[in-house]
């Protein structure tokens, strides 16, 4: 039987070269179905008090709804987040020792749901290094009338590390207009059931809108290497429930390790609660509710 090394080993120069790769065949179908099950439960949970049609929402909600960190507060999801397979082949991409999660988060896009506009995730998190990932799963797969994910090759590589505000659709168009990738057309990549994509955090991507009839049901998971440093004050929860100074190794139980880990070994929740800065998050079903903002 072929081990996970070999298997991950020929998708590895891509992933290097182009900044995102497909793996298939990473996730069984029983697990599928396990798993997006808990999520769907989880996001209906999350989102219970919200009872907008698409239309009424926010452009970037009309991308898709987002529940963060859903293994804090979803047991049934945690061993997704922490799959050993997939996990360990995020680092064989990467090429790093040790992983830690930065956080998970299922991203719904909703039959109808418009685009999801161009942008790096790097600029959004205050890390000073840049050996990160995200690895993409949908449940069902994706095509590209669901809604599936393109990827500027190379644009990792480039020197560019552009905050866009993807709050504001009419600007987020600028970073395709960049000299280091304006003449780089994106590359779509559909996955098929049980294979997982994976980018890097400079990648330059986005995604289709969902054309079809039924969600596109996509769980992710952010790592990034261990020893990894926060770099300014931009605020995050990742590194502001336990306070994590400028400059110190994002180490803490909101970034667990992911990998390696002893087989069946789960990371438990983290007890601080979430900054009251993120209110508004947590009232919309994006955070755990741990401040006390969503009650009702």
């Amino acid at each position: 039987m072929t081990n996970l090394a070999d298997k991950i080993a020929p998708y590895v120069a891509h992933f290097r070269r182009d900044g995102f790769v497909m793996v298939p065949d990473l996730l069984g179908p029983d697990e599928l179905d396990r798993y997006g099950a808990a999520v769907d439960g989880a996001v209906a949970r999350r989102k219970r008090f919200d009872s907008r049609k698409l239309g009424e929402k926010t452009p970037y909600e009309q991308s898709f709804i987002q529940c963060i960190n859903l293994w804090e507060d979803t047991p049934a999801v945690r061993p997704l987040t922490f799959h050993p397979i997939v996990c360990e082949a995020a680092a064989r991409l990467l090429g790093v020792g040790t992983l830690r999660l930065w956080h998970d988060q299922a991203l719904y896009k909703e039959a109808g749901g418009r685009l999801t506009d161009p942008h790096q995730d790097q600029p959004y998190w205050p890390m000073v290094e840049t050996d990160t990932i995200t690895a993409w799963i949908p449940f069902d797969g994706s095509t590209h009338a669901t809604g599936c994910m393109g990827y500027v090759p190379g644009s990792h590589a480039v020197g560019l590390r552009e905050f866009v505000n993807i709050f504001k659709p009419e600007d987020a168009l600028e970073i395709l207009k960049m000299p280091q990738i304006k003449d780089t057309p994106p590359v779509w990549v559909e996955v098929p059931r049980g294979g997982v994509a994976f980018h890097h955090g400079l990648t330059v991507h986005m995604a289709k809108a969902n054309s079809g009839s039924q969600t596109r049901r996509v769980h992710t998971m952010i790592f990034f290497r261990d020893g990894s440093t926060r770099k300014n004050n931009f605020p995050h929860d990742s590194v502001e429930r336990y306070h994590i100074e400028i400059g110190a190794p994002i180490d803490s139980p909101v970034t667990p390790i992911a990998w390696p880990r002893t087989a069946g070994d789960l990371p438990e929740p983290p007890a601080a609660p979430i900054s009251r800065i993120f209110a508004q998050a947590v009232e919309l079903g994006a955070f755990p509710d741990k401040t006390g903002c969503a009650d009702r």
